[in-house]
């Protein structure tokens, strides 16, 4: 394994920690799970960077990137659920679409990167997370329209995943 890869694998490690600070939240673990949540997603932008950069860019890469990042958006999505801060059928639709397309992406004879679509669905998603996550009233109302919007390109993003494109007119 490259150091691209073990940056993406190491994301994996913010995991319990959210959750266990997820479990019974006080402010304090709130902002420790918020530092963590970003610290970790962060390093998906530079795990890709560096992959780009170093030609690194490995079959192994582009598989596990986004299984890594399903687990770093789910994980904190089941807790913010027992907190009662999004509703389990949100979360079930990201959980399908994810699902859906992982298991397209497994059928492909090559395996490919993230779409444009698949990229900023997950940057909002992590945006959400966080706001969610962080214990401050005021920014509850935004960080459920960004989890709504969040639930929108998920289910965009896989419909453009997994509908063939049209053939052209003959």
């Amino acid at each position: 394994m490259n150091l691209p890869t073990w940056i993406t694998v190491s994301r994996l490690a913010a995991v319990p920690f959210l959750l266990y600070w997820l479990q019974s939240p006080t402010p304090e673990r709130q902002w420790w799970a918020v530092a963590a949540f970003l610290l970790a997603a962060g390093t998906d932008w530079l795990d890709g960077y560096l992959a780009r950069r170093l030609n690194q860019v490995t079959d192994l890469g582009k598989f596990l990137d986004p299984l890594v990042d399903k687990l770093l958006v789910l994980a904190p999505l089941l807790g913010l659920i027992a907190l009662g801060r999004v509703p389990a059928w949100g979360v079930f639709l990201i959980l399908g679409r994810e699902l859906a397309v992982a298991g397209w992406r497994v059928n492909q004879t090559q395996i490919s990167g993230a779409n444009l679509w698949g990229k900023v669905k997950t940057v909002v998603q992590m945006g959400a997370i966080a706001l969610l996550i962080a214990p401050v009233p005021q920014w509850q109302g935004v960080a459920i329209a960004t989890f709504w919007l969040a639930v929108a390109l998920t289910l965009i993003s896989g419909g453009i995943y997994l509908w063939p494109p049209s053939s052209p007119p003959e």
